[in-house]
């Protein structure tokens, strides 16, 4: 049996919390999960918060000391160490050692401090882990529906750039095949945003929509896949909770315009997925909680359902 590879995300964040937390909820075979964390975590919270794992799952040790331990901080020590588990994990599946990871919260501040400038996990993990010319996309999976983001950690005033035709279609392409492949269904019906308020107005407010985003879903629909759009964010994300529309998944332009309504309908039980690499990467939909970190009270509903979605795959 393969494992899932969890690593411990920030030390300083809920991160170690919440992993506790949804593991001992879980209650997995030992055989199915090895963790990447440190022992001075692990006793750090048992000591002090009263947290420790039920099981005796298998460890692989990242460096980290006791000392190097400053909850509700933004170190360099422990940018290295969530940046030194997340690439140990992507060497684990290149060498297939396990079928999925789960990422618990970073800080990529911390990750830049320790010398590591990336704009978030999975662009961590498409570098090492993609094979020929693969792309990494975001998939924030909830209940009933999915949202998937055209462009990621980017300013918003580069995102116009990256909104093209062929770029759409590519992830398109890239999206329906995983829905198909690792979500299992069968035939996604995919909706998808504009850029501009109500799509442009014809132009009135921008041509995104007239020059790149209308025709990839003319080319899309050709080529079979079931997607319909654009529609105008503003109405669409009304119709994710009260079911109206039945789509299998949103595409949104930007990172805020799907993000907002994820975290305001459906926080707790949305999971990050990094699809389009060999191997499925989930991650809770929140991040490290400096703010509440050491207080045993985070949380670990969206680490859980992360957990249990790498378990089913």
């Amino acid at each position: 049996m393969k494992k899932i590879a969890i690593t411990m995300g920030d030390p300083n964040g809920i991160s170690p919390e919440i992993t506790i937390k949804a593991l001992n909820f879980l209650d997995l075979p030992k055989e199915k999960v090895v963790i990447l964390t440190n022992k001075h975590i692990l006793n750090y919270y048992k000591e002090k918060h009263n947290l420790e794992l039920e099981k005796d799952y298998e460890i692989v040790e990242i460096p980290y000391r006791l000392e190097d331990i400053k909850l509700g901080i933004e170190t360099e020590e422990a940018g290295e160490f969530a940046f030194r588990a997340i690439v140990q994990a992507c060497n684990m599946a290149v060498n297939n050692e396990i079928e999925a990871i789960v990422t618990a919260p970073v800080s990529k501040n911390a990750m830049k401090m320790a010398g590591h400038n990336y704009s978030g996990q999975t662009e961590i993990i498409e570098q090492y882990i993609a094979q020929n010319h693969q792309k990494a996309e975001m998939l924030f999976v909830c209940d009933t529906y999915s949202i998937m983001l055209i462009t990621r950690h980017i300013a918003l005033k580069d995102v116009p750039s990256q909104i093209t035709k062929d770029n759409i279609k590519t992830k398109i392409e890239n999206l329906d095949t995983s829905l198909k492949i690792q979500l299992g269904i069968s035939n996604p019906k995919i909706a998808i945003c504009g850029l501009n308020p109500h799509c442009g107005e014809n132009g009135m407010f921008g041509d995104e929509e007239q020059n790149a985003i209308i025709p990839a879903v003319k080319e899309l629909r050709a080529e079979g896949i079931n997607i319909e759009g654009p529609f105008a964010a503003d109405s669409l994300f009304t119709k994710c909770e009260l079911d109206e529309s039945n789509y299998n998944c949103y595409v949104a332009m930007y990172h805020d315009q799907g993000l907002i309504p994820v975290k305001i309908m459906q926080r707790d039980n949305c999971v990050n997925t990094t699809i389009g690499l060999d191997i499925l990467r989930t991650s809770p939909a929140h991040g490290t909680a400096f703010d509440i970190a050491g207080q045993n009270i985070a949380n670990a509903d969206s680490m859980i359902n992360a957990i249990k979605l790498a378990a089913e795959y």
